[in-house]
């Protein structure tokens, strides 16, 4: 973490040069040396605010760079359409396509998304990066296995699923089982890439403590700067995040999209606390940064709790609607996968594992199995785990 503001004090000449604030602890308890940039004034931020263009270097160039950060948010988004082919197209899906999109390897990445395969980013590499290696690389096996899953229920496209028969139930592709892998894939990568690796990684004591009194080779900006910004990439494609929201949309993706939809009282708070914690890193201010850390966290942990829970809900408003019914378990199976990422709340892989099993896994038949007391069970240990009333 930041140096302690006694160094300050006690180096003069380093102050004279580098034109820091003032030795005050009180009015700046966390201020460090040596201080990069000019300090910001926190009141001049707002709600309206362009993050991509708002911080600049003494000389006025850009030090923001979303380019790690919007390459891989643009890779999850290509897994996503791929998997839409099946239903949209008819088209027979390759697990090997998934994985090398994953992985980023062998060149997936076609068209307008071709320079994503030179882009030295990749998505698999930083999923569940904030488990141990053996536990990482199982958690990314699993979303692996669901890429073989969906591959295997789309040649079964053209079919009618039933229980026991994959196929299309109204427009979802399932497998046999009634699970609609496409939706396990996407939930399960808001979890396992966006939630890990936001929360648990980039906004880690580890990550927070990175370099910020110089410069990344070749850049404009320090290592601990890219890593909010990279930050910024994944959530949001959009220059502020929020401002396309309406009131029957979140003009957001992915987990910017269930913020809105399930976590409405943080949705607002998301895009200060992005500006606010950028222009702390350029102060310097320890304090200031991480209480927009504990923001950002927080909401998205409440927004995906809240998506299991609602989809479970979903399903029992289904009621004869089976292709609602499926499609409502897909979101909520894959937002299940990923509470074991929710570790402000002590989730973890045995609590998801759990309830996964006692609603699908241990029944033969899978979603076709179903009952009001497994989607009750599986309700009342969310809510007790993330302390939900109601």
């Amino acid at each position: 973490m930041f140096k302690p503001i006694s160094l300050l004090c006690f180096a003069p000449a380093i102050i004279l040069v580098a034109g820091l604030a003032s030795c005050d602890k009180k009015d700046n308890p966390d201020t460090v040396a040596p201080q990069l940039r000019k300090s910001i004034d926190y009141a001049k931020l707002s709600d309206t605010t362009t993050y991509a263009n708002f911080f600049v270097d003494n000389a006025g160039a850009k030090t923001v760079d979303l380019s790690n950060g919007a390459n891989r948010l643009l890779m999850f988004r290509a897994i996503n359409t791929y998997n839409g082919t099946a239903v949209g197209t008819g088209a027979t899906l390759d697990a090997n396509v998934l994985k090398n999109m994953f992985a980023n390897t062998s060149s997936p990445y076609s068209g307008t998304l071709a320079s994503l395969n030179t882009s030295g980013v990749q998505l698999r590499s930083v999923t569940a990066s904030s488990l141990a290696a053996a536990d990482a690389e199982k958690e990314r096996q699993t979303i692996e296995a669901g890429f073989t899953a969906i591959a295997t229920a789309s040649k079964s496209v053209s079919a009618t699923a039933s229980e026991g028969k994959a196929g299309k139930l109204g427009t979802y592709l399932v497998d046999e089982k009634g699970i609609e892998y496409g939706q396990i894939i996407q939930k399960g990568l808001i979890g396992a890439f966006q939630l890990d690796y936001i929360s648990n990684v980039l906004l880690s004591d580890k990550s927070l403590a990175a370099d910020n009194t110089t410069l990344v080779a070749g850049k404009k900006y320090t290592q601990l700067e890219q890593n909010w910004d990279e930050i910024y990439g994944i959530l949001t494609a959009n220059p502020i995040y929020g401002a396309k929201a309406t009131a029957t949309s979140s003009g957001e993706s992915f987990i910017g999209s269930y913020i809105w939809e399930y976590n409405k009282e943080d949705f607002p708070k998301i895009h200060p606390a992005l500006l606010k914690g950028r222009a702390a890193i350029v102060n310097n201010d320890a304090t200031t940064l991480k209480a927009q850390v504990a923001i950002l966290r927080a909401a998205m942990e409440k927004a995906v709790a809240n998506a299991a829970l609602g989809y479970l809900g979903k399903w029992k408003t289904a009621g004869t609607n089976t292709a609602a019914a499926a499609h409502a378990m897909g979101e909520g199976l894959g937002f299940i996968y990923s509470l074991r990422y929710a570790k402000l709340n002590g989730g973890d892989a045995a609590f998801s594992d759990g309830i996964l099993t006692n609603l699908i896994y241990s029944a033969p038949n899978g979603f076709w199995g179903l009952t009001n007391a497994k989607i009750d069970a599986a309700s009342t240990a969310i809510k007790t785990k993330f302390n939900i009333a109601g």
